[in-house]
């Protein structure tokens, strides 16, 4: 017997390691950010109701990863929510079907394990695998699979955009850009710009930019915050005013990084010979 036990083992250490590896499975798993981004969609979609809804996402194994009880709504939905997202993710199909199997007679579903035969849980399908689920409770069956899905909607929207490319730029294309200043890089949420100066400019504020300067020639005085005068709006998000009353003023050199947040009044007073710098933009959500 024990010659047997040997064996087998010995077996088993001989097996190629990719016999083995071949018989495990890859498997995609719901991240955090994710679940808050399909549960932001839900609850969206909830306040343009004026809805006062629990909204739960779940993993594949039902667990919540986010819960959001909505302003004034009730406790019960709590639970209900929950339910309604693990059976969603556990069953691999809507809660509803199992609610649609009881109105018609097959009242055995009453009694599945686990199970929260009610309208509002949806799962959450990538590369035709459930990965988890959304569940929602508060109004009416209809409206909380409505919001439901608008949460589902937006996570399968965001798993059909394309990996974005890398962008590659030489050091040529990037010492040409400087020369007069260009915009180097456009991204959805962000830019990225070779800027030249060589006098002041005016103030400038971006409402929903951030601004991330990284100095790389020359010396200038830079002046944040403050209150803009003659201020104009010269199309959305931008706003340019003539000088600022106030602000903080520092000297800005090679080598220094200021992030100036969105809706701070922001400009070059004074420039000391010509200025190359770094400018990335990144956009705030709505």
């Amino acid at each position: 017997m024990k010659i047997i036990k040997s064996l087998i083992a010995v077996s088993l250490l001989l097996l190629p390691v990719g016999g083995l590896q071949a018989q495990l499975l890859d498997k995609k798993v719901l991240t955090l950010e994710a679940a808050e981004r399909v549960s932001a969609a839900a609850e969206a979609e909830a306040k343009k109701r004026n809805a006062t809804v629990v909204i739960v996402v779940v993993d594949d194994g039902g667990y919540p990863l986010i819960l959001k009880r909505l302003n004034d709504t009730q406790v019960a939905s709590v639970d209900v929510g929950i339910g309604k997202a693990r059976t969603a993710a556990i069953f691999r199909r809507p809660s509803k079907d199992f609610e649609d199997q009881i109105k018609n007679g097959r009242i055995a579903s009453l009694v599945l394990p686990g199970a929260t035969p009610l309208q509002g849980g949806i799962p959450l399908v990538f590369d035709g695998k459930v990965i988890g689920a959304i569940g929602v409770s508060g109004n009416t069956p209809q409206e909380d699979e409505d919001i439901a899905k608008a949460g589902a909607a937006s996570f399968e929207a965001a798993m059909k955009l394309p990996s974005p490319a890398v962008t590659y730029l030489s050091g040529k294309q990037v010492s040409q850009a400087f020369v007069k200043g260009m915009p180097l890089v456009r991204g959805m949420n962000y830019k990225v710009d070779a800027s030249h100066r060589d006098e002041p400019g005016i103030v400038e504020v971006h409402t929903r930019d951030t601004d991330i300067l990284y100095m790389l020639e020359g010396s200038a005085t830079l002046v944040t915050g403050g209150t803009l005068i003659d201020a104009k709006t010269i199309e959305p998000e931008e706003i340019r005013g003539r000088e600022s009353k106030g602000g903080e003023s520092r000297v800005i050199t090679k080598g220094d990084v200021v992030v100036i947040p969105n809706g701070t009044p922001h400009w070059f007073k004074e420039v000391k010979g010509p200025i190359n710098y770094y400018v990335v933009k990144v956009r705030s959500a709505d």
